[in-house]
């Protein structure tokens, strides 16, 4: 799954009406074009090295000042949030479409793999599913409790299909994904997992595996319940 957005995407109703004085349009023109160079730079920038890249050096990738950024956007938190939110919706589109698939089993193990890879080499996911040094608007933290209920619904189909061991809550798969993915990218600067941990991560997972673990009440067919306080 291509998970690369552009500028457009991040937030396509954003298109500004041409204005009527003569001086406007190339103004407005220029305007947008900044925008874009500097959401591209961003969103590379927070792949590669998360929230903590200054904004200095995404305005220098963008070939702009950062006064130019501040005429987009408030603070460097918010244009971490347009970056992200886009890639967290996406993860939760997917997620949602996944949940009617026919092999439960297979989309379930399918969507934490990418999750996983994904995360693991993107700085900007890492931030934004531990919620680490993340100060942005209620936007993200929402689109977090929707990604844990995405992961829910097919946690719980999975396990009704006796494919995943029902001990297992959507806190657990949380704090394995982002562990993982934190781990990996601070340890290995930012390299994918590899496929033979994914595969022990996986195998761990699957029904009959081990004794239960936790007395927690099961999950939810919409993906709420054990671990959900």
């Amino acid at each position: 799954m291509n998970m690369d957005i552009s500028a457009q995407d991040l937030h396509p109703e954003e298109e500004e009406a041409e204005p009527t004085s003569r001086f406007g349009p190339a103004l407005r023109s220029d305007a947008r074009r900044n925008r874009a160079r500097v959401l591209e730079a961003a969103q590379e920038a927070f792949a590669s090295e998360g929230l903590g890249v200054p904004l200095d050096e995404i305005a220098r990738r963008a070939g702009v000042g950062s006064g130019t950024i501040y005429r987009h956007f408030t603070s460097k938190e918010a244009l971490f949030e347009t970056i992200v939110l886009g890639r967290l919706e996406q993860l939760v589109d997917h997620a949602e479409k996944l949940a009617d698939s026919d092999d439960p089993a297979e989309a379930f193990f399918q969507f934490l793999s990418l999750t996983i890879e994904e995360g693991s080499v993107r700085r900007d996911m890492v931030d934004a599913l531990a919620g680490e040094d993340v100060d942005a608007s209620a936007a993200v933290p929402r689109a977090r409790r929707r990604l844990r209920r995405g992961i829910g619904k097919l946690l719980f189909n999975t396990q009704q299909a006796g494919a995943v061991r029902d001990d297992i809550s959507v806190a657990d798969l949380m704090a394995l994904i982002t562990g993982l993915i934190l781990a990996r990218n601070r340890n290995d600067g930012g390299a994918a997992v590899p496929q033979r941990v994914l595969s022990v991560v996986c195998d761990g997972l699957r029904h009959g595996c081990a004794n239960s673990v936790t007395a927690d009440p099961p999950v939810r067919p919409d993906g709420t319940g054990r671990g959900e306080r």
